[in-house]
């Protein structure tokens, strides 16, 4: 497949899965520093707890030691809350001041060299706490212990965390911008060729196909794609093959009918009514040409409608093989007919079309000698109408597309335009109804027609016949 160039979808692909990789690494970096922070700072306030309850602790037993408070002991316990970098005062009981640091002479200035010398940081806030003795609150601890600074230490294992996720994000967005340059340009590729080949389809270059190089989404639209084109393509071949047979229907009953009012011109041959007669079936196999054209052009152009009205459709089918009786007889064939009495809402000319359709296409496809045989039967809300003969059949490969436009079979030994089966398809659809054939080779064919014979949903599930 050749390389194409990169466009904006492409770019913007290549865009996307840069920032989707730097993002996630920085998102990373992110969650990874506010979780060390957290943690560090539990730690701290774990510490400055622990420290507090030491100098409760040791409040309480020099109380108990000494069964009550001793100005002298305390200036004992001095060092020792010193060496904390804390400030403390004890109040007694009664909430009156009992001992401080200033009573035993150290200065503020000492405590914060003791701060300086454990690293630690300023003093944090007063907090009183309760001294108790055998569940007894013996007097208060007023108390503020210094703020602890994160350990150096652990303030180097953050940062090298830290520049590490640096690193990181720098090494996955050059990752993502690799990855994403080379995961679109493989997702753009295709989808720049299948573009290139709609526009070349669009200017129409039908044999224009794409290279279906994977099972995803992607390959299953060249799939599509390509098989759209061979409709396509199809198409255009059965125009043109439609073209030339209606130009051949067209040509063969002109040129009758001009070289017989020619001969009357010239004095060759006189207006019979045997001349007459011919001449008259000539314009008729012309109009009904034109009429199938008229109603396949109607149905495009969504401007089809029906004149729908209850209608007999034994009595109108009853007609219509009573006049074709004697095309049959004139053709060495048989017309059966096994009606039942069935009543339609339907339009009684399209319904004439219809049954003119099938009988005709039999006719011109069973060889003399064979039976056609044309059934009617009410089936619940269904009125269900069959056309058998008894001719060669239908090959296999052809049954699929007997319905469709412009098809004509290649082992087809009747002429015709190849119309009148779709026109019948497009009928019996706009009523609401089906239709189907079964056919094997040598065995004829039978061509089934449902129609709805009062106003319902054709397509319910309770109403819908299961053969067709």
């Amino acid at each position: 497949m050749p390389r194409l160039p990169a466009g904006r979808f492409t770019r913007r692909l290549i865009v996307a899965f840069a920032i989707v990789g730097v993002s996630a690494a920085v998102l990373t970096a992110v969650l990874v520093n506010t979780a060390f922070q957290a943690r560090f700072t539990d730690y701290l306030a774990s510490q400055q707890l622990a420290r507090q309850d030491q100098l409760v602790t040791l409040f309480a037993a020099d109380y108990r030691r000494n069964n009550g408070w001793n100005a002298q002991s305390l200036n004992q316990l001095a060092p020792t809350v010193t060496m904390t970098g804390s400030e403390a005062e004890v109040l007694g009981a009664d909430g009156q001041p009992m001992w401080s640091l200033a009573d035993a002479d150290v200065d503020p200035a000492t405590l914060a060299m003791h701060r300086t010398m454990m690293g630690t940081g300023e003093l944090g806030p007063s907090r009183e706490l309760p001294i108790t003795v055998d569940t007894v609150r013996v007097g208060t601890l007023v108390v503020r212990v210094p703020q602890d600074a994160v350990p150096a230490i652990d303030q180097n294992l953050r940062d090298s965390v830290n520049r590490l996720l640096a690193v990181g994000s720098l090494v996955a967005g050059l990752i993502a911008l690799i990855l994403g340059i080379v995961l679109a340009r493989r997702v753009a590729t295709p989808v720049a060729a299948l573009t290139a080949a709609a526009n070349d389809l669009a200017a129409g270059r039908r044999d224009r196909r794409v290279v279906v190089t994977s099972n995803d989404e992607i390959g299953q639209l060249s799939a599509s794609f390509n098989s759209m084109a061979d409709q396509a393509e199809k198409q255009d071949e059965l125009r043109r093959g439609f073209t030339a047979d209606v130009a051949h229907e067209l040509r063969t009953p002109l040129a009758i009918l001009r070289s017989q009012l020619e001969a009357v011109q010239d004095g060759i041959s006189d207006p019979t009514p045997q001349v007459i007669t011919s001449l008259h079936d000539e314009t008729l196999r012309l109009s009904r040409l034109v009429e199938d054209l008229e109603t396949l052009a109607s149905a495009d152009a969504a401007t089809f409608t029906l004149d729908r009205g209850p209608t007999s459709l034994t009595a109108l089918v009853h007609d219509l093989t009573s006049g074709l009786a004697e095309n049959f007889t004139e053709a060495g064939l048989v017309l059966r007919c096994d009606l039942d009495e069935v009543t339609v809402d339907a339009d009684a000319v399209r319904l004439r079309q219809i049954v003119t359709n099938l009988l005709t296409n039999a006719r011109k496809f069973v060889p003399p000698g064979g039976t056609v045989t044309l059934t009617l039967r009410q089936d619940g809300h269904w009125a269900a109408l069959e056309v058998a003969d008894t001719g060669p059949g239908i090959p296999p490969d052809d049954l699929p597309h007997v319905f469709n436009r412009f098809f004509r079979s290649p082992s087809a030994r009747a002429g015709g335009s190849g119309i009148g089966l779709a026109v019948v398809a497009e009928l019996v659809a706009a009523h609401g109804g089906h239709v189907h054939v079964d056919s094997e080779p040598n065995r004829g064919a039978t061509f089934r027609v449902r129609l709805p014979t009062a106003v319902h949903d054709p397509i319910s599930p309770t109403t819908t016949p299961s053969s067709v």
